[in-house]
Order: C-alpha cells, then structure tokens, then sequence
C-alpha cells in the first residue's frame, strides 16, 4: 500500500503512515520516503522498534554512507560502541543522568543552538534519522527550520548578495560561543569543513541557505560585517513561520534533511530526567539509488 503523507507544517514536515521500516526492504517504498523528504524536508515515523544494528541498517538502505567522524568523539568514544550511532542522551557511560558540569553534558549543551548535524565535515551530513528510546515526563521537545522556505522569503537583493558565498563550518566554533575549552589536540581533528552558503537541492532544484550555529564565518567576507549577516540570517530563518516543533513519544523516528532544515533541542530538567535519542546520519556523497534499495539487510 503507498504511504500517505499529513502535513504538520504549512511550509515543510510530514507524518507517515502506519509503517514498520525495519521491515522495507523494497526500492518502491524506499523512493517513496525519498521523494518525500524532497517535498517535506522532514518525516516523522511513529511507532518503530528499532535495535541499534537494525537503526543502522535501515539508515544505510535508505541512503547509503554513513557519518562518523561526529563532534564528541573526539573528546571520548562513543558509550554506545558505534560511532556511527550518535548518542543524543544525558546518559554518562554507566547509563546515569549527567550531573550539571559533567564535561559531555556541557558539550551536549551545544544541541541548543540552532545547528545542522556533519556540517563541519566534507562531505557533510544528508539525512538525520532521531530515534526516541526513552523520554522524559516533561516538555523536551525539538524545533526545526525549512531553510527552502526561509530562503525563498529573502529580498532579490539579499539573494543576489549572498551568491556564490562560502561559509567555514566548525562545531569547536559553536561549543566556544558557550565557553567549552578544547585541548589542542582536539582543536585539531575539529578543524571544520567549507560548504557554499546557498545550496542547491538536485532533485528538486530548491534552494536553501546552509548556515546555522557551526558557521564561524564567510570565507569572501572575513569580517565582522559578514559574521553579523550570518547572524541577521539564522535570526531571519527561525521566524515563527520556518518552525516546526515536535514533541517526542517513544518510539518517534524523525528523519531530516540537513541541506535544507536546521534544528535545536529545546532545554528541560536534563539532570533530573532521563532522555535518550539515537542519531544515524547519512554523508551527502553521490550514491547509487537502485543500490541502495537493495543493501545488505
């Protein structure tokens, strides 16, 4: 049966039907999926009951290579024993609630601003796949941008402006802003990545801005002036109207797209609740799609 699409959004985001995707394995409903993150930018999957391995596979049949190089690991290795298995908890290796100046947890801070997952690496982060394990009892909830959306409202002059613009990514960048200290080794694996301001989306042809909280500065305009506008455009699109905001339940897989959205964790009592999110996130490489409708299972 095809799947169906509900809006949740008046520019992007979708919920899916009743489906369990450990279980599509079929190029058909795999394109669909596909072609509908080209059109919403973000999916939401109710219901799933996914083990790591299968949250792993399902990611790699849907849309190939996978990120690892993520940000944390090169403070510590990943609890989790994947690096391509993001831990998005406030959970320390023993499975305990952080305490408030934990070094991780204040990492993790950084979920807070507004940012896009891989952007500091080339290549950079495609598809997101957040997984709900366990949440808390309380409002911990995640907002997301339609960068498409937020681009399309700029001034023709302000496009114009912003053509051919390249940005430096750095997620030491975003944790420096709140204050996080890196020795210099790490310093050095989180160098960053260059990706151009404006990117194009191949299937469909939209445009949208690619910046957010690990963009450290324009590249052709090393300035203060063109690190304001940076800031003037993550302020223009995370207007009311570029938002969505979704509440978790369990078992919630949400899967965006980091080229045309950005998102933030919204704060809750972290050291009173347990929460616990687990991240696979594709690389934006060329891949062979009829590939990767029929990957290893």
């Amino acid at each position: 049966m095809p799947l169906t699409f509900r809006k949740l959004h008046p520019q992007f985001a979708a919920e899916v039907s009743s489906i369990d995707l450990r279980q599509v394995t079929d190029p058909e409903t795999l394109l669909e999926i596909r072609t509908g993150m080209d059109e919403y930018a973000l999916l939401v999957f109710r219901n799933q009951h996914f083990t790591d391995e299968e949250h792993l596979t399902f990611a790699q049949r849907l849309d190939g290579q996978l990120h690892t190089k993520t940000g944390i690991s090169a403070l510590q290795k990943s609890r989790l024993g994947n690096e391509a298995l993001a831990d998005v908890s406030n959970l320390n290796a023993n499975g305990e609630v952080y305490q408030a100046d934990e070094r991780k947890r204040m990492y993790g801070l950084g979920n807070r601003l507004w940012h896009t997952d891989a952007s500091f690496q080339d290549p950079p982060g495609r598809y997101s796949m957040l997984f709900a394990r366990v949440v808390p009892p309380v409002s911990a909830d995640t907002e997301y941008a339609d960068m498409r959306a937020a681009y399309d409202r700029l001034s023709d002059e302000m496009k114009a402006r912003l053509e051919g613009l390249h940005v430096h990514h750095s997620i030491a960048h975003s944790r420096h802003v709140l204050g996080f200290e890196f020795s210099q080794t790490e310093q050095e694996i989180l160098k960053g990545a260059i990706h151009p301001l404006i990117r194009i989306l191949p299937r469909t042809g939209r445009k949208s801005l690619y910046i957010a909280a690990h963009a450290s500065r324009i590249i052709d305009w090393p300035t203060p002036e063109g690190r304001l506008l940076l800031l003037e455009l993550i302020e223009h699109a995370t207007r009311p109207e570029f938002v969505y905001r979704h509440s978790w339940q369990v078992g919630d897989l949400v899967i965006y797209d980091n080229r045309a959205t950005m998102h933030r964790a919204r704060p809750y009592a972290d050291t009173t609740y347990r929460r616990e999110l687990r991240r696979v996130t594709s690389l934006d490489v060329e891949y062979d799609i009829e590939q990767a409708g029929t990957a290893p299972h």
